[in-house]
């Protein structure tokens, strides 16, 4: 490793960001994983209690129409240097092909498919690739944390998307999505999980895009998991907020049993949030796959798909905020968009990885995945049988209306 590499490994990463690509706190500062210290404080929303599952950590607490008329055509036609985000490409991506498909027609396929901005050179080369799942496709979807004042993914991009040590993976979701097109599972992985970066050696997760960018992450991933990731989409938290604006902001259900309405700058504290909770990153997990839920079951809703001006407004800021990989062509996601047309919120599951438990390596606070456990969902995502290894399996689910 070069000196360079030494720096950002050994936590000195630039900018001022306390300890390494993804260490929250200063070296030898030990707190539960996912504990910010001083960074990302924000509003605090009242949290839902944390659903049970075997899959949490050991101690919680320690961290058609192409006939259209015309006339229907035209209807259809301070700086934050420690903001801590959640970041949801997977909200942008779903949300996206439920829009599309809903109530668009070709015209939108070609619309707004052809506005999605593709990122270069994503996958890594000159690395082992898994062999392709039996059935379905795997998406890898990433929210960005990053230093920009400016966007930096979709196509109102005006800053870099990746430079060395400027940003880092805050939200990681590995989804499949099985071959007959009914469902979608996300599983959220923790972004403190202590893993093989090649090159790199040990570290955080979320240093591998740190370090570098779409193609080490992806790699990092797939040697991880042994799934061939299919796809990438990317989000920065400029995005998330635009976003959820976009869609007339959430109804987030509380642990009190309240649903509170919230702007993008509000779903942003509540979903970024995880020092003051019990769980730490395994709540605030839980906390994005509810506000994911939340906001899919809104726009899926009929009203919604009924309203064009809602839906072109929802469909504009998809395309500007998103940014997916350059094998991703146009006709790939019209493909995907009407196959998945009849899915719906419901349809969805949402988990965390396995974990074992925590630790601390090298001064940081970190996960330690359940390797076996692991394993055997990993193996169902290769073999196309995830709804039956959801059915025999316990696992840290995102339940309904617990949250």
């Amino acid at each position: 490793m070069n000196e360079h590499d030494d720096s950002a490994a050994d936590g000195a990463d630039t900018g001022g960001r306390d300890g390494a690509p993804g260490a929250e706190g200063a070296p030898g500062t030990e707190g539960a994983p996912g504990t910010d210290g001083a960074e990302g404080r924000g509003a605090r929303v009242d949290d839902a209690e944390r659903p049970s599952g075997a899959g949490g950590p050991d101690t919680p607490g320690g961290t058609g129409t192409s006939d259209a008329s015309a006339d229907a055509a035209k209807r259809r036609r301070r700086r934050r240097p420690r903001a801590r985000t959640v970041l949801l490409t997977a909200l942008a991506l779903l949300v996206g092909a439920a829009l599309l498909t809903a109530g668009t027609g070709y015209w939108a396929y070609r619309h707004y498919t052809g506005r999605v901005q593709r990122i270069p050179q994503t996958f890594p080369t000159d690395a082992p690739v898994p062999d392709a799942s039996k059935g379905g496709r795997n998406f890898l979807l990433m929210g960005l944390d990053s230093r920009s004042e400016v966007p930096t993914t979709g196509s109102d991009a005006k800053g870099t998307l990746w430079k060395y040590g400027d940003q880092r993976s805050d939200a990681m979701m590995l989804v499949h999505i099985p071959e007959d097109h009914s469902a979608a599972y996300v599983v959220s992985l923790p972004r403190d999980s202590w893993v093989d970066i090649p090159g790199k050696g040990r570290a955080k997760l979320n240093a591998a895009f740190s370090w570098g960018g779409p193609p080490l992450l992806i790699d990092t991933v797939q040697r991880l998991t042994d799934v061939r990731v299919d796809h990438f989409a990317v989000i920065d938290w400029n995005g998330f907020r635009k976003l959820t604006d976009a869609v007339g902001g959430v109804d987030i259900l509380l642990t009190t049993g309240e649903r509170r309405h919230m702007n993008g700058a509000e779903a942003l504290a509540y979903v970024g949030e995880r020092k003051g909770l019990p769980g730490g990153d395994f709540d605030r997990t839980h906390r994005q796959q509810n506000y994911l839920r939340t906001v899919l079951e809104k726009v899926m809703s009929a009203n919604s798909l009924k309203d064009p001006l809602q839906l072109k407004k929802t469909l504009d800021i998809f395309t500007e905020t998103v940014s997916v990989d350059e094998r991703f062509g146009d006709g790939d996601m019209r493909d995907l968009i009407w196959n998945m047309r009849e899915v719906r919120a419901r349809d969805m599951t949402f988990m965390n990885a396995p974990v074992k438990g925590t630790g601390t390596e090298r001064g940081q606070s970190v996960v330690r995945l359940d390797r076996a456990r692991c394993d055997a969902l990993w193996q169902s995502f290769k073999d196309d049988e995830v709804a039956a290894y959801v059915e025999t399996h316990p696992l840290d689910l995102l339940r309904p209306g617990t949250r």
